[in-house]
């Protein structure tokens, strides 16, 4: 029987932009590479020959008016097999508005970028956020750790998404490249073993296979998520990593979808 999998973590752009925007972002990270050409079909196209059921595919608002173009476009291409996350700029006077919104349409969540949307994740006026976010009960996917695009700044780091955790303990908090992308040393200090979800795009390739098994296998086994970054990684390729970690069965069929289920609300 063929296994369940998601995706929780890939991009994708409106056809008549991808091309436009996978150039710009290939220009801003010198040494990245493209597996997809950043259109809905190629993701869809991958997902076939990957074997891989459903992808959550983020979109980031790099200012507060694309929040009306990316809600539309979300609201196109969700589907039983894509599922959008919208995205809401922190500098959006309405931002408390648009959560609602979001959640009335029945989207299960929403994406931050801490550098292309220049905050740092415990600073006061994401407070409100939070507590927004939390209140609707929608799920936050944030990136967590540096950024290959911009300078090592020490936007969203381990210790501050423990700060975020204790103060709202209620918030379905997902951060992204296994707790904090080159900050893996921080991770298993301050977010190994705790109730903090993470996915694992763009970890293994850095991390090696040995480091990130030992930080999946001491992690709590309802919070490890499957996450590619798609189009930066290829899916397929990060799917075989992954299985060449040898977890246990039980833990690896969490990570692959059982945990990633629950949190979308999606049927077992």
């Amino acid at each position: 029987m063929a296994r369940e999998i998601i995706d929780f973590h890939t991009h994708a752009f409106p056809d008549a932009l991808a091309a436009r925007a996978m150039k710009a972002l290939l220009e801003e990270a010198p040494g990245i590479k493209a597996y997809l050409d950043g259109t809905v079909g190629d993701l869809l196209r991958s997902m076939d020959r990957s074997g891989i059921e459903t992808s959550v595919v983020c979109c980031i608002a790099t200012k507060a008016g694309q929040f009306e173009p990316i809600l539309r476009w979300c609201r196109e291409i969700r589907s039983e097999r894509l599922i959008p996350f919208p995205s809401v700029h922190p500098a959006d006077p309405a931002c408390a508005d648009v959560i609602r919104r979001i959640a009335e349409e029945g989207f299960p969540g929403v994406k931050l970028h801490p550098f292309y949307q220049d905050f740092f994740a415990d600073e006061d006026r994401m407070l409100h956020f939070y507590e927004e976010v939390s209140r609707h009960g929608l799920l936050l996917v944030m990136h967590t750790g540096y950024d290959i695009a911009f300078p090592r700044i020490r936007r969203a780091d381990p210790r501050k998404l423990v700060a975020i955790r204790e103060r709202f303990p209620d918030l379905r908090f997902v951060s992204t490249h296994l707790g904090a992308w080159q900050q893996w040393d921080e991770v298993r200090e301050h977010v190994m073993g705790r109730e903090i979800y993470m996915e694992i795009s763009f970890a293994v390739q850095d991390l090696g296979l040995e480091a990130t098994r030992e930080i999946i296998l001491r992690h709590p086994d309802e919070y490890v998520l499957f996450g590619t970054d798609s189009p930066w990684t290829d899916q397929a390729e990060t799917l075989n990593l992954l299985e060449k970690l040898d977890l246990p069965h039980e833990k690896l069929q969490r990570i692959l979808a059982g945990n990633a289920a629950r949190l979308l609300g999606l049927a077992s």
